[in-house]
């Protein structure tokens, strides 16, 4: 927990940007009814069939420091597929960074034997020497700034019934584009100090 902590303390950098990532699900519901057209002082109505129409995974990445965001969608949430997405983040979002710092829950997927499992030693090694991993401890991940901003994802987009993954893929762009446009950024106040006041009773204790 300390180590995500002091991450957190560090000031922005061009060249060493903090980065976190999480990892959700969107289930797609499809429509049996057209909903009924929206009437003045009345919501549009829905009917309370649907069809189930498959699952997409979101992979979130989020620089709480510049008010940058990006979603990935995605089939699965393999290793391989996580593999991908750290390469884009090394060469598309961030290819002048020395150094991508990026904070993450600590689950199987999330390693550096993923991009090994997906790209060739050479490939991997390159990839694996641009990032700086920082895990969240278990039952820690509201540590993770991520995880705050798929709420708001969630809020302002995911809530609703959304039939497919081209649908998903619109929509989460158009919130990502907006959200990015305003460069909402978060100023995080829980340090060190407070988690070893607030959070006494997760510390070991030393007896003499």
């Amino acid at each position: 927990m300390e180590d995500v902590l002091e991450v957190y303390k560090r000031p922005h950098s061009a060249t060493h940007p903090l980065v976190c990532m999480d990892e959700s699900s969107k289930q797609h519901i499809k429509e049996t009814r057209k909903p009924l057209p929206v009437e003045p002082g009345e919501p549009e109505k829905y009917d309370y069939e649907y069809e189930r129409n498959g699952v997409s995974n979101l992979f979130l990445f989020f620089a709480p420091l510049m008010g940058w965001r990006h979603v990935k969608v995605t089939d699965q949430r393999t290793k391989v597929d996580w593999a991908h997405a750290m390469r884009e983040l090394v060469d598309v979002h961030f290819p002048q960074a020395d150094k991508i710092c990026v904070v993450m829950d600590n689950l199987n997927t999330h390693h550096p034997a993923s991009l090994y499992a997906a790209f060739s030693a050479q490939e991997a090694r390159r990839i694996v020497d641009r990032l700086e991993f920082h895990y969240t401890p278990k039952h820690g991940s509201w540590l993770n700034m991520a995880e705050m901003e798929f709420s708001v994802l969630q809020r302002q987009c995911l809530d609703r019934r959304i039939p497919d993954q081209p649908s998903l893929i619109r929509a989460v762009a158009n919130w990502q584009a907006e959200r990015n446009l305003k460069h909402v950024a978060v100023n995080w106040r829980f340090t060190t100090d407070d988690a070893r006041i607030k959070l006494k009773r997760l510390y070991p204790v030393i007896e003499s």
